[in-house]
């Protein structure tokens, strides 16, 4: 049994709560309103009630009577409210727009519940959205429930996950005098993070202290032990044909017999022909320019850098996005000719093997890109544990 109650709002797949369980939380209700999602999310944890449908659902129930719990007694709220009313571009932008209903619906939840610790994750660009009146009105909000709050951006690969992923992440809690706790980076890697806000909230690597980190993790980590498969095959699930070979592999492995998902998308036989010119590492300027897109015969060398590229084993991926596009992203695998399967995708965002996606091959993709890594998750459990374990010692 979890040491700590959790209710997961806008849960996707269950990314989240799979990281926050590995902390020691558990899930006792989520809601999600695609039925596919959910479907996922049900699969993974079946012990959680699943809301399915519009978070108005859970506003519209005696949460605390249909949980059993009393005020302030739920450990953890989380989520990521979708932020579509706000527009980077608009002079001012408020929680008032009523397309951020969802971001004011998770505040009624928190009002219901107050729970002792809110966790929101979302994309680095809240930050900036609204010329900053964004964030400032969430923080306003829950200073008139009672919490203290802060927020930060964190890097995926701090934490084990092989991807270039920033995500922001805001903590709130109503003890009083409580300090709000980060987790710190344990992977000696570096990025540039080209958005606003990066320099003043992104966690940096203390000089001193990089001895002590581990080196930095590695796609090819990820992709280690799966058998080859061609574009567009699904052979269904696999077994394991050798023993793990790094403790990342060991952790992709734990608590599964099988493999699952292990399918990718087709690719068109231009793109199949361009990819025979991509090296690992490599991307769009190593085609041959006849064969270019034809916005990428226009672009400067400098442009898109990241667009038909083929991973390198000892790099980190680019973002995972809802679709293994190479015009999208560096998604074509390192030694096969084809883009990454759906299994290869989940493990470059450290979902553990055991975790089966429900759903299309598309479906399956979305699915993946749409999550919060698990590993980072656990991280940021782990800071939120010791926050509320300080509160029992105290």
């Amino acid at each position: 049994m979890s040491e700590f109650t959790l209710v997961d709002l806008f849960a996707g797949a269950g990314g989240l709560s799979a990281g926050l369980e590995m902390a020691g939380f558990g899930a006792v209700l989520a809601n999600e309103l695609d039925p596919q999602y959910a479907q996922t999310y049900r699969t993974n944890h079946p012990s959680a009630e699943v809301v399915v449908g519009d978070v108005r659902k859970i506003c519209e129930i005696d949460l605390r009577g249909r949980l059993g719990v009393a005020e302030g007694e739920i450990d953890l709220l989380a989520g990521g409210p979708p932020c579509q009313g706000f527009s980077i571009n608009a002079p001012i932008r408020s929680l008032d727009d009523s397309r951020n209903h969802l971001f004011r619906d998770f505040l009624r939840v928190a009002g219901a519940l107050l729970p002792k610790v809110i966790l929101i994750e979302n994309v680095p660009g809240i930050i900036s959205l609204g010329r900053g009146t964004v964030v400032k009105q969430i923080y306003g909000e829950l200073a008139a429930l009672g919490y203290a709050t802060q927020h930060r951006i964190l890097f995926a690969a701090h934490y084990g996950v092989p991807q270039m992923r920033f995500r922001t992440i805001l903590i709130a809690t109503r003890v009083p005098r409580s300090i709000i706790l980060f987790p710190e980076p344990k992977y000696d890697v570096k990025a540039v993070a080209n958005f606003t806000g990066a320099r003043e909230l992104c966690l940096s690597l203390a000089p001193l202290l990089t001895g002590a980190l581990k080196p930095p993790p590695r796609v090819g980590d990820a992709l280690a032990g799966l058998p080859k498969i061609k574009g567009s095959e699904n052979k269904g699930g696999f077994e394991y044909e050798t023993v793990p070979k790094s403790p990342y592999e060991e952790y992709l492995r734990e608590g599964s017999t099988s493999i699952t998902g292990h399918m990718s998308a087709g690719l068109g036989q231009v793109n199949l022909e361009r990819m025979k010119h991509i090296p690992p590492g490599g991307s769009w300027r190593d085609i041959p320019f006849d064969i270019l897109p034809k916005g990428l015969q226009r672009a400067r060398r400098s442009d898109h850098t990241k667009r038909y590229g083929r991973l390198h084993p000892d790099q980190l991926c680019s973002t995972i996005l809802t679709k293994c596009d190479p015009h999208w992203g560096s998604f074509f695998h390192p030694s096969q000719d084809r883009v990454l399967s759906v299994r290869e995708a989940a493990r470059i965002q450290s979902f553990q093997d055991r975790f089966r996606f429900t759903g299309s091959v598309t479906q399956q993709y979305a699915q993946v890109g749409n999550a919060v890594p698990p590993l980072m998750a656990r991280e940021i459990g782990l800071a939120v544990r010791g926050m509320l374990e300080r509160r029992t010692r105290g």
